[in-house]
């Protein structure tokens, strides 16, 4: 699934990061900062931005490839509305996480890592969240679902259409 950028409709958000790269262009170090601005302006890192802040910073884009790519913060697709995470810690995945993420990919018809066409949707695991006692678990944006069950994926889904 490719995701189109629309310079006109972020016409706003585009100058306020044009902006933002002018201020630190002399800075010392700027990728970084460059790269979590695009992620927080844009929800992602278009390759349109990626190429204005390579023409601006004058950093080679194979140079900033590879820092975007190094760190699991950036994503290159838009992450939907409503994030979906599943523990796939220890104790999750062997009390059947792997089971309800197959349940959620198949729910949405995408697999982990994607986002749903109508950007409605990411799915996205974890390693742990940190509380093994109520696994598995999984998290939709904030919301925490505890000893969740294959049966209650739907509804759990159905909560954020």
């Amino acid at each position: 699934m490719e995701f189109k950028f629309d310079m006109e409709k972020n016409k706003d958000k585009v100058i306020e990061f044009q902006d933002f790269l002018n201020e630190k262009k002399s800075t010392k170090g700027p990728l970084m900062p460059a790269l979590q601005q695009a992620q927080e302006v844009f929800g992602y890192l278009p390759m349109e931005m990626l190429e204005v802040i390579s023409k601006t910073l004058q950093i080679p884009m194979a140079e900033i490839y590879g820092v975007a790519t190094f760190y699991s913060q950036f994503s290159f697709i838009p992450q939907g509305e409503n994030k979906i995470s599943v523990c796939l810690g220890t104790a999750c995945y062997v009390k059947g996480a792997q089971n309800i993420l197959e349940e959620i990919e198949s729910q949405l018809g995408i697999k982990s890592g994607l986002t749903t066409p109508d950007q409605k949707f990411s799915i996205a695991s974890a390693r742990c969240v940190g509380d093994c006692s109520i696994a598995p678990v999984i998290l939709v944006n904030e919301d925490v679902y505890a000893k969740v069950k294959k049966s209650e994926i739907k509804d759990i889904i159905n909560k954020y259409k």
